[in-house]
């Protein structure tokens, strides 16, 4: 931005002058043109609130339930027609399996293997050292375990929840 107090040079009105050629920067300047991304008639909503996390999960379980009944009643008309064609031979009714989401807690476990974190840097550990069982990041963090005594090594052992006789 310009500064606000830029003085011009006066031109002489006698003509004798040329007149005021602007420099590079006034005219690669984009002040004078219109800004069409600003809406002039903008005001902001004062009437809107912002709704606290117990609103939003209410909210969403509410939807997810009516997620459910929606599709329950259309798989109860789906089985009314069907057993309009056909004889029930069990009599059982087939329960519908819930879609795992975000909110229910009963997903199945993950079928990934869990993963494994360095017992020296906390990062992710490709290796396990034979001899004291310490999970290792990398060659720099192996030659640190070789060097350490087996107390040390145990302390670390028992830091993660493993009690195992160190040799």
């Amino acid at each position: 931005m310009p500064p606000k107090n830029l003085k011009r040079k006066a031109t002489a009105t006698d003509g004798t002058s040329t007149p005021h050629v602007p420099s590079l920067a006034e005219q690669l300047s984009y002040l004078h043109l219109p800004r069409p991304f600003k809406n002039p008639e903008y005001t902001k909503n004062l009437n809107r609130r912002a709704k606290n996390l117990k609103n939003i999960m209410g909210q969403e379980r509410e939807r997810e339930r009516a997620e459910r009944e929606k599709r329950r009643l259309e798989k109860a008309e789906k089985d009314a027609q069907d057993t309009q064609d056909a004889m029930d031979v069990d009599g059982k009714e087939v329960v519908e399996d819930e879609i795992p989401t975000y909110l229910s807690i009963e997903a199945p476990p993950s079928v990934l293997p869990q993963k494994h974190y360095c017992d020296i840097t906390g990062l992710e550990a490709p290796y396990t050292d034979p001899v004291t069982g310490l999970r290792y990041h990398d060659k720099d963090v192996y030659a640190l375990i070789k060097e350490m005594s087996a107390s040390t090594a145990k302390e670390y052992l028992s830091a993660r929840g493993v009690n195992s006789i160190v040799k």
